[in-house]
């Protein structure tokens, strides 16, 4: 096989769906490095170990790079290109270092918004109407390097991580798509980024889904659809119960009486008043169990 050595870093369903275009294009991987299964994470995405695996492909898990013995192991598979896709570990210099072709990311966000952890989920979070999967260079700060090619994506004003995740991974094997052939032969384009346009978001825990009631509805609303299934879920008081909320509908109404966190119920309903007097439907809920 005369096409170059692809040493790719992947996890989740984004890294899933990349790799399997690698694979099934014909690429020549020579190794897939990624993660074991957390077991108190809940896994809905497909195991990017099995489909490496299944296609007799070398697969580590559970390596540090930091190491120098993992960057001599590394050294001695000849990388020529390295793609990393949703992988969860900072990638060392010296491991960027390696490949002659050089070293590439694809994140999910349209850069330079949204680097960091998380990044669809801070962009539902954040009320924003697009976001996308960008692929570009890697260097030691993450997210910041040169721009090869991104595909944004829509967000409705109901959308939920998960939908707008299935369109960011669809979005990233169309840039892969396009930029494979220049990726292997050296010739992908690069143009900078611009700081003054960044933004870096961090880790989310499931403890920041509990919501305030003395938010504006929009905000609460954000916050339901940017954690709900399959992330563990918002979660308040309605009435005297603590419930974890799956759905909201933003009503519009605005009531002339009443605190917020206020519940009222109709017609088999449930409303809430938020912080800006607008009240909010609950949709989808159920108790909440968990602290």
């Amino acid at each position: 096989m005369n096409s170059p050595r692809i040493v790719v870093f992947a996890y989740s369903d984004l890294g899933h769906a990349c790799v399997k275009f690698l694979l099934d294009r014909g690429e020549n991987v020579a190794a897939i490095f990624t993660h074991e299964d957390n077991p108190s994470e809940k896994i809905w995405f497909p195991s990017v170990a099995k489909l490496g695996k299944a296609h007799s492909v070398l697969t580590r898990t559970g390596v540090d790079l930091k190491k120098p013995e993992e960057i001599e192991a590394l050294k001695k598979l000849k990388p020529e290109l390295a793609l990393s896709f949703y992988y969860r570990d900072m990638i060392p210099a010296s491991a960027l270092a390696l490949p002659r072709l050089g070293a590439y990311n694809m994140h999910g966000s349209f850069l330079p918004k949204f680097r960091g952890r998380a990044p669809v989920n801070w962009a539902v979070l954040s009320g924003e109407k697009q976001t996308g999967a960008t692929l570009h260079v890697m260097v030691e700060k993450p997210d910041a390097g040169d721009i090869v090619d991104q595909e944004a994506v829509p967000i409705g004003p109901d959308d939920t991580t998960a939908v707008v995740q299935s369109r960011v991974t669809e979005a990233a094997v169309k840039v892969l798509s396009r930029q494979i052939g220049n990726l292997t032969a050296g010739t992908a384009p690069r143009r900078p980024q611009d700081p003054a346009q960044a933004s870096y978001y961090g880790r989310r825990t499931p403890a920041d889904g509990r919501i305030d009631w003395s938010w504006p509805a929009e905000k609460v609303h954000n916050l339901v659809r940017a954690v709900s299934k399959p992330y563990p879920g918002a979660f308040g008081p309605i009435g005297e119960k603590e419930q974890t909320i799956w759905r909201t509908r933003l009503t519009g109404k605005k009531v002339s009486s009443g605190t917020a966190g206020g519940t009222r119920y109709e017609s088999g309903k449930t409303f809430v008043i938020c912080g800006d007097g607008f009240e909010i439907e609950i949709l989808e809920m159920e108790k909440r169990t968990t602290s």
